[in-house]
């Protein structure tokens, strides 16, 4: 979708995703490598009780299932930012579901514009678990 067919508030639903135990220790023992999210004994004398998922995890489980509802389409140039705010634990097999609004556009010439995207994640529980703004250069409609 071209930059000047987009609307402050346009929304779209991610399809849910599972938080897979073993995968959550992978990529943990990959990229986050504490004993929080990879170490039971020491995760259960936590505040949290169990393991919890690495924070940059749950973000790209939901993020893989926005990419899939493909908002812009070949009329995405680049992304220019993202920031990401954890709210509360994910934890192993909790079921994570997104919803994308589009909240800010900002046309920075004729060829493309500024699209800011709030992303929502909810566990099965309908809690908020974590918030991303990202802004996206998208192209604009040729004249």
């Amino acid at each position: 979708m071209f930059f000047d067919e987009l609307k402050i508030g346009m929304t779209v639903d991610t399809q849910p995703t599972v938080i897979e135990k073993e995968k959550m220790i992978a990529f943990a023992r990959d990229y986050d490598n504490i004993p929080l999210h990879t170490d039971e004994d020491y995760a259960r004398k936590t505040p949290f009780g169990k393991l919890i998922a690495p924070g940059v995890m749950s973000f790209m489980s939901v993020w893989t299932k926005y990419l899939e509802v493909d908002f812009f389409g070949s009329e995405l140039l680049a992304g220019k930012s993202t920031k990401i705010e954890w709210l509360k634990p994910v934890f192993a097999d909790d079921v994570l579901t997104g919803k994308a609004t589009i909240t800010k556009l900002l046309k920075r010439s004729e060829k493309n514009g500024l699209v800011e995207v709030m992303i929502e994640a909810y566990n099965q529980n309908g809690q908020l678990v974590l918030t991303d703004v990202t802004e996206a250069i998208v192209k604009c409609r040729t004249p």
